[in-house]
């Protein structure tokens, strides 16, 4: 066959080509494969203990059963598909759950979805209620003497030291510090070396898994290199291995969106972190205040925020780096407290926090919706709200996205075309992270991974290009 091209010449433009891709996949090396927790609780440094988790837990379970004790209490509170033809009696409720214990999907039961968010909204409160907490010395904690902040942080640090021992932490933990503005950063570095250092010293040199300090209000990427600067200096003066402190930044002004060389700047803050940068945080009120917005308005769903979450994910997409979204302001608590409430009293609790579920519901669904799959809670109460509305959003799309793997697995790595979408090698692991969100967080479980045609073996890789290639291996043999 005839060809044109000199082999030397070609040869030589293929090695830099490879060169320039070989970069780009450095700088884009696809979405992360780890677990991403689906959500941050921020609690102010003043007030944490090694067994605040475990309270706050039992909380958010004691607000559940109170205000939703049964699946139809919630589904009609969140407005859940099919929810007006619930029954509200309880011999209604009682027959109906007989029928859905052995319903398996929505087609074997139009209630299903409701009855199935429910329990496993239940059965996550009792395993794993927080998957990240945050300790907070910003916003959280606020202004404070140095003396006291100084105290806060050893006796935090100790905290989370006897945690460590006692098993009761998050599966994700870190600390948010004070912004790196001239007003705050000595202040701001006082805090981390007291915490990371108590810490260390408490725990035997050792530091929990999934640690992170998160870095507030950054606008200029030298703030992170100030940051990861300090990282290599308590590594090299604590033991700690080389690279094992990592950070997430937050998104808190227009700024950080827009550059006064009118320059998006978020890709060259993540790169100032040099690979220690594990996420992007989404600060709802300072970013909408820094928009002029009115106090009134200052809501997730505000369109400022959907242009800033678009800007975050154009810039950081491909990179590893998880987007977070902020939190709903709103709290799910009553008005009245006590043991003897009286009926209207009860009443009005309960008016009250179905209210703000449904907000926190439906602010997280819009999240969702955007690809932002972590968010921040600022309450116990919210959670059953926050797994509701990813465990719905979830198995509400889990039949379309189990077809789309499967036939994208069945074309071994070549591109498909299911219904109208097109499949490519990128969705693959966007389809396949979709599982892993999924499982992480309790919406499927191991058994409804067959419908994929993957194994437990190959989601445990976390990796579609491992899968692909394992595919390949089998079927060249």
């Amino acid at each position: 066959m005839k060809q044109s091209i000199p082999v030397k010449e070609k040869e030589v433009l293929m090695a830099s080509l490879k060169t320039a891709n070989t970069a780009f996949q450095k700088i884009y090396p696809g979405d992360s494969p780890e677990r991403q927790p689906v959500h941050t609780v921020y609690g102010g440094a003043n007030l944490f203990k090694a067994d605040t988790v475990v309270k706050m837990g039992a909380v958010a379970l004691s607000n559940l059963k109170t205000y939703a004790p049964n699946f139809v209490a919630l589904a009609k509170a969140l407005e859940l598909p099919g929810h007006e033809a619930l029954p509200t009696d309880e011999a209604g409720i009682n027959k109906l759950v007989a029928a859905l214990k052995t319903a398996k999907s929505a087609a074997d039961h139009p209630a299903w979805l409701a009855y199935a968010v429910y329990n496993k909204v239940i059965r996550k409160l009792e395993k794993e209620a927080l998957e990240d907490f945050r300790i907070d010395f910003e916003d959280g904690y606020g202004n404070r003497p140095d003396a006291e902040e100084d105290a806060t942080a050893e006796f935090a640090a100790k905290e989370v030291a006897r945690g460590m021992q006692d098993g009761t932490l998050s599966p994700f933990i870190g600390i948010r510090i004070k912004p790196f503005t001239e007003e705050l950063k000595n202040r701001s570095v006082r805090t981390l070396d007291i915490f990371v250092s108590t810490l260390l010293e408490a725990s035997g040199g050792k530091m929990p898994a999934n640690f992170v300090v998160t870095l507030p209000k950054v606008q200029i990427p030298e703030q992170v290199t100030a940051l990861v600067k300090l990282f290599d200096i308590l590594e090299s003066n604590t033991g700690l291995p080389k690279g094992s402190l990592k950070m997430e930044f937050m998104v808190e002004t227009t700024q950080s969106i827009v550059s006064a060389s009118g320059e998006n700047p978020l890709m060259a803050i993540a790169m100032a972190a040099e690979g220690r940068c594990t996420g992007a945080h989404f600060g709802t009120y300072d970013y909408t205040a820094s928009c002029n917005i009115t106090a009134r308005y200052q809501k997730m769903d505000h369109p400022v925020c959907d242009f800033a979450h678009h800007m975050m994910k154009v810039a950081l997409g491909g990179t590893g780096i998880w987007l977070s979204d902020g939190a709903t302001n709103v709290m799910p608590v009553g008005p009245h407290r006590g043991k003897e409430l009286t009926p209207v009293q009860q009443k009005e609790n309960t008016e009250v926090v179905h209210r703000a579920w449904k907000i926190a519901y439906d602010h997280n669904r819009h999240s969702l919706w955007k690809g932002l799959y972590q968010g921040w809670d600022l309450h116990p109460a919210q959670l059953p709200i926050r797994y509701a509305a990813t465990y719905a959003f979830f198995l509400e799309s889990y039949a379309d996205a189990a077809l789309r793997l499967r036939n994208f697995m069945e074309k071994a790595g070549q591109a498909t075309l299911s219904g109208d979408v097109f499949d490519d090698a990128a969705t693959g692991q966007g389809l396949l992270n979709f599982f892993l969100i999924a499982m992480n967080c309790g919406a499927i479980a191991e058994e409804d991974i067959a419908a994929t045609s993957l194994t437990m073996e190959d989601i445990r890789t976390r990796s579609f290009v491992k899968i692909l290639d394992a595919r390949k291996k089998k079927l060249a043999n």
